[in-house]
C-alpha cells in the first residue's frame, strides 16, 4: 500500500520536531488498528524494525475478553508474543493528530519470524498471492457505511446507549441541505483522509436520519482494506473531536435502515481489465462469469466474514436495500451480486452482504477464494435475476442467523483449501463464542414482552 510518507522523509520530519509520535498497529480479528504510540526518535533509530504484542490481539472478542477454544493461544498456552513489523510502505501522516505518523504492521511468530496465517491483513495477502500465481491482480473498493449520533461516545455510553438521537431528522439520501448541516464532521473527514494519503472520492448522505456514506477510489485489494480500516478508525475519532458519535453497527434500531459496506471487485491482468470482453452483450468475460460463478455459489460459506456478530443478521430485511438472496442482478439494487458498468471497460461486480461492520481483509479474501474456486472449476453463471429478488422463492438466501453461518464457515471445504483449517478453525470459534455471549444475555425486549404478560 502506498503511504505518503517515505522513511527518509519521516527522519527529518522528527529531526525538525514536526512529528514527535509514530504509531504502529496492527489490524485485529475485528478490523480496528491495535498497537503503540511510539515516541517518533526512537522509532526511526530503533523500532522500524520490529516490536512486539501480546497473541492475545488476535484471539478477543470485541470487549477484549479471551475466550478459550483458540489453537493459537489461551490461559494454559500463556499468552506469548507476536513480532509486529512494520510495513514502511505505509507510512503516513495523521493530519487529525498533532505530530503524528502511523504505520501498519505485519504480525509474525516470535520465535520463527514468519507470518501469523489468522493475522487479517495475511489472510488477505494469501489469496493475492494466489492470484498472482495465475497472472491476476484484483482491484477492489468499500463503500463505508455509518450512523452520525448528535452527542458524544462519552454521554451515549453514560446513558446506557439509551439516549441514541440522530445528527439529523430525516432520510437525507443525497440530500445536499441536510449534510450540509453535517460538514462540521464529513469535511474534515474527506479532507484528513486525503491529506493521510487515502485517495477519497466523495461522501453524500444515505438512505436515513443521520446516515453517512464515505467513498474510496477503487485500487488493489491490499490497499483497499488497508485505506477502509484507517478510513474507519478516522472516522471515530474525528466524530469524538467535533462532539459526535459514529457508529458502524450494522442495525442500531430495528425502525432503521441497516448501515452495509459493498465490496466492488474485479480482476486484472498486464495491466488491462481481465473481466471485459467488448463482444459480450454485458461486456462480460468468461473469465468473469467462472469467477462470478465461484463468488455467488460459495456465498453462505463466507457469510461469517462479512456479518460476524449477531448484530449482523439483523440488517437482513427485505425491502431496506439489504440483500435476502444469493443471486446476481444487472444494476439492481434487490439482489446480493448487483452487475456494474455493464457493458463498459469497468465492468464489475459489486457485492452487496456485507455489513459495515465487517473486517474488509477477511471478507475480500474470502471473495477471492471462493472466485479463484469459480476459475479453477470453470464454474457456469446462472442467468440473471430480474424484477424484486426479495419475492424469488427460487433464489438461495443468505444464512439468517450467525449460528447458520458459523456452521457453514466450519463446513467450508473451500475455504479451508483455500485459507487452511487454522483460519477457518480461529474464525469459526470467533462467531461461535459472539452466539455464546449473546445467549447467555437476557435481553430488554425479552423483558419488556414477557415480564408482565407471560
Amino acid at each position: 500500500m502506498p503511504g505518503n510518507l517515505t522513511f527518509k522523509d519521516l527522519k527529518s520530519r522528527v529531526a525538525d520536531g514536526s512529528v514527535d509520535t509514530v504509531l504502529t498497529c496492527i489490524v485485529d480479528m475485528q478490523g480496528r488498528l491495535m498497537g503503540k504510540r511510539f515516541h517518533a526518535q526512537n522509532f526511526v533509530d530503533h523500532s522500524f524494525e520490529e516490536t512486539h504484542c501480546c497473541n492475545y490481539l488476535l484471539a478477543t472478542d470485541l470487549e477484549m475478553a479471551t475466550p478459550e477454544g483458540y489453537a493459537s493461544t489461551s490461559w494454559r498456552a500463556g499468552y506469548g508474543d507476536y513480532v509486529m513489523q512494520p510495513d514502511l510502505d505505509t507510512l503516513r501522516l495523521v493530519p487529525w493528530l498533532e505530530g503524528t505518523a502511523m504505520v501498519l504492521c505485519d504480525v509474525l511468530d516470535h520465535h520463527h519470524h514468519k507470518p501469523i496465517s489468522h493475522s487479517p491483513r495475511q489472510v488477505l495477502k494469501r489469496q493475492i498471492e494466489r492470484l498472482e500465481a495465475m497472472g491476476f491482480s484484483a482491484q477492489m473498493a468499500t463503500e463505508l457505511e455509518f450512523f452520525l449520533f448528535e452527542k458524544s461516545f462519552d454521554e451515549i455510553r453514560k446513558s446506557g446507549f439509551r439516549d441514541l438521537t440522530p445528527i439529523s431528522g430525516y432520510n437525507e439520501d443525497y440530500n445536499i441541505l441536510q449534510t450540509t448541516r453535517e460538514e462540521g464532521v464529513m469535511r474534515p473527514l474527506r479532507n484528513h483522509l486525503f491529506a493521510a494519503g487515502i485517495p477519497i472520492e466523495n461522501s453524500k448522505g444515505e438512505a436515513e436520519t443521520g446516515q453517512e456514506e464515505l467513498n474510496i477510489r477503487y485500487g488493489p485489494a491490499l490497499d483497499c482494506a488497508d485505506n477502509h480500516t484507517i478510513a474507519k478508525h478516522a472516522t471515530k475519532e474525528i466524530a469524538w473531536q467535533n462532539g459526535h458519535a459514529a457508529s458502524f453497527l450494522p442495525k442500531w434500531h430495528h425502525k432503521r435502515v441497516g448501515s452495509s459496506s459493498h465490496v466492488h471487485q474485479s480482476l486484472w491482468k498486464d495491466g488491462k481489465p481481465a473481466f471485459h470482453d467488448p463482444d459480450d452483450k454485458l461486456g462480460m468475460s468468461d473469465l468473469m462469469r467462472h469467477y462470478m460463478a465461484g463468488l455467488i455459489h460459495y456465498a453462505p460459506d463466507y457469510t461469517a466474514l462479512m456479518a460476524p456478530y449477531v448484530n449482523s443478521y439483523k440488517r437482513f430485511v427485505k425491502e431496506s436495500f439489504a440483500p435476502t438472496k444469493t443471486v446476481w442482478s444487472v444494476d439492481n439494487r434487490t439482489a446480493g451480486f448487483r452487475l456494474c458498468g455493464a457493458g463498459t471497460k469497468g465492468v464489475r461486480v459489486e457485492c452487496r452482504i456485507p455489513g459495515s461492520d465487517m473486517n474488509p481483509y477477511l471478507a475480500q479474501a474470502a471473495m477471492l477464494a471462493a472466485g479463484i474456486k469459480g476459475i479453477e472449476d470453470k464454474m457456469e453463471l446462472a442467468a440473471p435475476t430480474t424484477g424484486d429478488v426479495y419475492e424469488d422463492a427460487k433464489a438461495g438466501s443468505i444464512p439468517a442467523t450467525l449460528r447458520e453461518a458459523a456452521e457453514t464457515l466450519r463446513g467450508s471445504a473451500m475455504l479451508r483449501a483455500a485459507m487452511g483449517d487454522d483460519v477457518v478453525d480461529h474464525y469459526t470459534r470467533a462467531a461461535e463464542w459472539e452466539q455464546e455471549e449473546f445467549d447467555r444475555i437476557v435481553t430488554d425486549w425479552e423483558i419488556a414482552r414477557g415480564f408482565e404478560r407471560a
